[in-house]
């Protein structure tokens, strides 16, 4: 009898791991649970019955490093390249990103010129603050906000309206509390090894090489220098093919499957879903990290305890779609410094990057302009109260207002729909490195064959997910999976 592996939430990274537990030389019994009635957790797409698509959740993923290669050699191997969306790097889409603030669009600098210049909203060129990482020794703690990270080596500026929007558009968190070693661990260890960001991003560092030569749709996607990439029919696609690929190759895939409790007794895992026990030999939990301190039983409460001190951030997307509408500028989309509008963290300018997805309009010729604003993260309770109680009218309004302000587009939009996703994003916070060894000891001491992954411990992306689930999926099995 192969063992069983029970794999706990039907997201990206437990589809994932079934993925690559399915595709095993000796494959064992793979048991998939989700609570909901869907698979795909927050990999969320909709279609109007124009036949626009919109995304609810991740929007888009990069093809960049050996992760993103894998991530690439899976969507190959399910069938999906030929429903490839990439946005080369010449595209305005990848080139072009914004700053609102004082009531306007700023374009973020690139290039030489936008370092050796002053570009509004900057106070001086950003040469200065080059020179200041070169110069500023190396931190010492073995931890850092990523605010005080960059205000140390690249001064305030930087720090207040930089780093402050991208930690507001990637973690939808505050720089003030999130970890720079958890969150930009590129950035913590180029400071670390070369003494300046700056050089060891630029100089080749130490340690293993990638994932082995490219092949296939990772070959593609660096020949054609893709920034990111999407799929036709939007990024749930990726999960229905999952779906798909292990279903018939022996997974047992069960939703409205809540897991309640969870039990290790006599080498054997005892899960108790509503009105049944499963037993499994291996556990790999893809919930987040306070779902899974729920489940535990009381002699793992050390384990519950470091699960429950990860927190994770509500974001409302609210996605609009407006026709004979044009956008003053043309670029990715624009961030929004917490000095600004703390509730407002960005607006995404989704036709501009997948023109694709913009359906046919009403009025033939006509032009479709899809947007995404993002309200909420670290500041949703300050600015509209408990997630679970706001009123959508609330959030369309005020996603309607910031469309209007930041870009003059005042009318009603065609589409309007709003989904508040609740604790959608780890947040990294001081210390997260520490917790996840602790988390790591506990199992070790333990002997508990239980594999956590997903987006609560090693990174909130797509291919981070992923990752995670294959590198699991290796220890369980004792090798690495097939690529």
């Amino acid at each position: 009898m192969p063992p069983t592996v029970a794999v706990v939430g039907g997201g990206i990274s437990g589809l994932a791991a079934c993925y690559h537990l399915v595709r095993a030389p000796r494959p064992p019994k793979v048991v998939l649970l989700e609570a909901s009635g869907r698979f795909g957790g927050w990999l969320q797409s909709s279609r109007s019955p124009e036949g626009a698509v919109f995304e609810h959740g991740p929007r888009g993923v990069r093809p960049a490093g050996p992760a993103g290669a894998q991530t690439l050699h899976m969507v190959s191997e399910l069938g999906l390249a030929g429903d490839i969306l990439a946005v080369p790097r010449e595209h305005p889409a990848a080139r072009n990103r914004f700053l609102y603030l004082g009531g306007a669009l700023h374009p973020l600098p690139s290039g030489l010129g936008g370092l050796l210049r002053t570009v509004p909203p900057f106070s001086r060129a950003l040469l200065w603050s080059a020179l200041r990482d070169l110069l500023t020794p190396a931190g010492t703690g073995p931890d850092e906000s990523a605010h005080g990270f960059a205000q140390r080596r690249f001064g305030p500026e930087v720090a207040e309206l930089a780093v402050d929007s991208l930690c507001r558009g990637v973690f939808a968190g505050d720089s003030r509390a999130l970890s720079v070693r958890s969150c930009f661990p590129a950035l913590f260890q180029a400071e670390r090894e070369r003494g300046s960001v700056l050089l060891g991003l630029a100089l080749p560092h130490g340690g293993v090489g990638g994932a082995g030569p490219e092949a296939g749709l990772a070959r593609r996607a660096r020949a054609e220098r893709w920034s990111q990439w999407s799929l036709r029919g939007g990024m749930e696609s990726l999960a229905r093919a999952l779906v798909a690929f292990v279903s018939p190759r022996g997974a047992e895939l069960r939703c409205h499957t809540p897991l309640t409790h969870l039990r290790h007794r006599r080498g054997q895992w005892q899960l108790t879903v509503p009105g049944a026990t499963l037993t499994a030999d291996h556990v790999v939990s893809a919930l987040p990290a306070s779902a899974l301190a729920r489940a535990l039983p009381p002699e793992a409460e050390p384990l519950a305890r470091e699960l429950r001190a990860i927190p994770a951030a509500s974001v409302a997307v609210v996605n609009l779609q407006y026709e004979g509408a044009a956008l003053p500028v043309t670029g990715f989309g624009h961030l929004v410094p917490s000095s600004e509008d703390p509730a407002l963290l960005g607006i995404v300018y989704d036709s501009v990057a997948f023109p694709e997805h913009d359906g046919t309009p009403a009025t033939p010729g006509a032009a479709s302009l899809r947007l995404t604003v993002m309200l909420g993260g670290a500041w949703f309770q300050q600015s509209f109260g408990d997630p679970a109680l706001v009123a959508p009218e609330l959030l369309l309004s005020r996603a309607r207002a910031a469309v209007s302000d930041h870009l003059g587009l005042a009318g009603t939009p065609r589409n309007a729909i709003v989904r508040v996703q609740q604790d959608c994003i780890p947040q990294y916070t001081l210390g997260h490195w520490e917790r996840l060894e602790r988390i790591q000891r506990f199992l070790k001491e333990q002997q508990l064959p239980l594999s956590l992954i997903g987006a609560s411990y090693s990174g909130v992306s797509v291919n981070d997910c992923i990752a995670s689930a294959r590198a699991a999926v290796g220890r369980i099995l004792g090798s690495p999976p097939e690529p």
